[in-house]
Order: C-alpha cells, then structure tokens, then sequence
C-alpha cells in the first residue's frame, strides 16, 4: 500500500510538471499580449503601434529563435532593445506612463506564470 501513495505521489508530481507551459507558450503569450495591448511602442526614436510592434517581436523570435530557448531569454535578447542601436524599447501606456519593455514584459511574464500555476 505504501507503494501505491509513493507512485500516486510521483505521477502526480509529473502530472504538474507537464502542464506548465513551454518556452515556446510563454514566447507566444508574450506577443500575443503586446498585440492586444493599447499600448504605443518606442522603437529607436519611432513609435508603433501594438499590433506592429507584435510582428516585430514575432519577426525577430523567428529569425533568432536561437537567441531565445526561454521567455527570459526572449526577453532580454529580442523584445527589450533594438538589435542594431542597442536602444532600449519602450512602452507608453493609455495612462500616460512610460516604461522600459523589458520591465514590462517581466512583469506580464510573471503574472502569465503565476495564473498558470493557479489554474494547474
């Protein structure tokens, strides 16, 4: 009988394991949240709408998909800064408030994995 509770035990651990998302999920909830944002983004001096701002960050995820083996890593390397001025993004929320992506991003990042892990 002990046995049995050890092995429930065990694939139940699993179980949660494998339900938490990928890389690859987080990426895409990441792009996906900036496209529906209202959000203005800040490119090199140009700003953007979200929606283009999301099919950038999917451009770039595709063709430096080596760049980012995790969200974080998606982050830091692709959807915080411009490849070729190095310049920092930046968001201006509908209320007025301007951030840099990576900040915002990080935060969406946790939220996304905390509501993950409360519906797991």
């Amino acid at each position: 009988m002990r046995g049995y509770w050890f092995i429930a035990l065990i694939l139940l651990s699993i179980s949660q394991f494998s339900d938490a998302a990928t890389p690859e999920q987080e990426i895409n909830h990441l792009i996906d949240f900036v496209a529906k944002s209202d959000a203005v983004f800040i490119r090199n001096g140009t700003e953007h709408s979200s929606q283009d701002a999301a099919e950038h960050l999917a451009m770039k995820y595709r063709k430096a998909t080596r760049y980012a083996k995790t969200a974080e890593k998606f982050i830091e390397n692709l959807a915080s800064k411009s490849s070729w001025s190095g310049k920092p993004y930046k968001v201006r929320l509908s209320n007025g408030s301007l951030l840099n992506a990576k900040d915002w991003l990080s935060n969406e990042l946790k939220e996304y994995r905390r509501n993950q892990h409360i519906h797991n």
